[in-house]
C-alpha cells in the first residue's frame, strides 16, 4: 500500500492541483502555484473569512467514514458559516497535516471529496500547506462576500422575532450513535445552505442568524447572549427527520437529546421581525420555504426576559465542546 512519504511534498500538491484545476472566478485573478493567491473583491462587498479545524480522532476517524466524505465535510462545515452570514462563497485555502504514512488512497479521497465540494458550491482552492503531524488534521479557511452593510449577525435577535429553522435537526447525531453502537459507517453529510443564507441576507425582516454546529440548544444559547434576549421553544414542533424516533428506539437511545443538542447539523437558524403594520399577514413557514428553496419550520418566539425555555431537560452546555 503506497504511502504519501513515498511520494513527497511537490508530487502531492500536484496531484491536489490536478484534482482542483479549473477556470478561475471573476474575483480570484491567481491561484495555486504562486507565493499567495490573488483575490479582487467586487465593488459594493464586505468580504467575510472563516477558518476551522477538522482533525482525526476529534473530528473524524478514517475507519468511521469514507475519505472523501471526510473531505467533503472539512469544506461543508465552513461553507455553512458563509451561509449563517448571508455571504457567496468566494475561495478558500487548505492546510492539511498528516503522518508520512497515511496512504495514499485515503490522501487521494480525501482530495476527491474537497474538491468536489469546492466546485458543487464555486469555492476554488487557492492556496494551503501540507506538513508532517503525529496525525490528520484538515485546517480550512473560506473566503466570502455580502453586500455591504447586510451580513447576517447573532446579536440581532429582538423580543418577538419569530425563531425558524431550515431542514430538520438529529440526523447527524443519531449517524454517529449508530456507529459507535453498531460499527455502521457514518453515511450522513451535512448541506451548506448557502442559497438560504443569500436569500435571507435580502431580506429587511431578518434578526438573528447562526448555523447548528453544536446543536440547537448549545447554538441558540449564543443567540440569546449576543442579543441580550431569551427564547420560548416548542419542542413538538423542531423538525426531526423520517423514522428518528423509531431509530433512536432501536439503539435504546432518547430521542431528544440527540435532536436538540447532537450538533454537526449544520442548518440554519434564523429569527424574523414581526411585521410593522399590525394587520400585515406575517409571512408561513411554507411561504418562507419557497423562499429560501429549503423546508423551513417555525419553533418559537424571542422574549425579553432572559433564558432559554421550553427545554428543562436539556442542558445547552451538553452540545459539542473541544474543552
Amino acid at each position: 500500500m503506497r504511502t504519501i512519504g513515498e511520494l513527497g511534498e511537490q508530487h502531492l500538491i500536484e496531484r491536489i492541483g490536478a484534482r482542483i484545476s479549473g477556470p478561475l472566478t471573476r474575483e480570484v485573478l491567481l491561484g495555486i502555484g504562486d507565493d499567495a493567491a490573488l483575490l479582487r473583491p467586487r465593488s459594493g462587498e464586505d468580504l467575510v473569512i472563516s477558518t476551522d479545524a477538522c482533525v482525526e480522532g476529534v473530528h473524524f476517524r478514517w475507519q468511521d467514514q469514507s475519505p472523501a466524505a471526510i473531505g467533503r465535510r472539512a469544506l461543508l462545515a465552513n461553507l455553512s458559516d458563509l451561509a449563517a452570514m448571508g455571504a457567496r462563497p468566494v475561495a478558500c485555502t487548505l492546510a492539511l497535516c498528516a503522518p508520512p504514512t497515511l496512504e495514499l488512497r485515503r490522501f487521494d479521497g480525501f482530495v476527491r471529496g474537497f474538491a468536489r465540494e469546492a466546485k458543487e458550491y464555486g469555492c476554488p482552492l487557492v492556496g494551503g500547506n501540507l506538513s508532517r503531524s503525529g496525525q490528520t488534521a484538515a485546517t480550512v479557511t473560506v473566503l466570502g462576500a455580502v453586500r455591504r452593510g447586510r451580513a447576517l449577525r447573532r446579536c440581532a435577535a429582538r423580543d418577538g422575532d419569530r425563531i425558524f429553522v431550515t431542514g430538520s435537526l438529529g440526523g447527524a447525531a443519531l449517524a454517529l450513535a449508530r456507529c459507535h453502537e453498531r460499527g455502521a459507517p457514518i453515511r450522513h453529510l451535512p448541506v451548506a445552505r448557502i442559497d438560504a443564507g443569500l436569500a435571507l441576507a435580502r431580506r429587511r425582516d431578518v434578526g438573528a442568524c447562526i448555523d447548528l454546529s453544536d446543536g440547537l440548544a448549545s447554538d441558540l444559547g449564543q443567540i440569546l447572549r449576543a442579543s441580550g434576549v431569551g427564547a420560548e421553544i416548542d419542542v413538538s414542533r423542531v423538525p426531526r427527520p423520517r423514522g428518528f424516533a423509531a431509530a433512536c428506539e432501536r439503539l435504546g437511545l432518547d430521542p431528544d437529546p440527540l435532536c436538540l443538542a447532537g450538533g454537526e447539523d449544520y442548518e440554519l437558524l434564523f429569527s424574523l421581525r414581526a411585521p410593522r403594520v399590525r394587520s400585515a399577514r406575517p409571512v408561513g413557514s411554507a411561504e418562507l420555504g419557497r423562499r429560501l428553496g429549503v423546508v423551513v419550520t417555525e419553533i418559537g418566539r424571542i422574549s425579553r426576559h432572559p433564558g432559554l425555555r421550553g427545554m428543562p431537560h436539556i442542558d445547552a452546555a451538553k452540545g459539542w465542546r473541544h474543552f
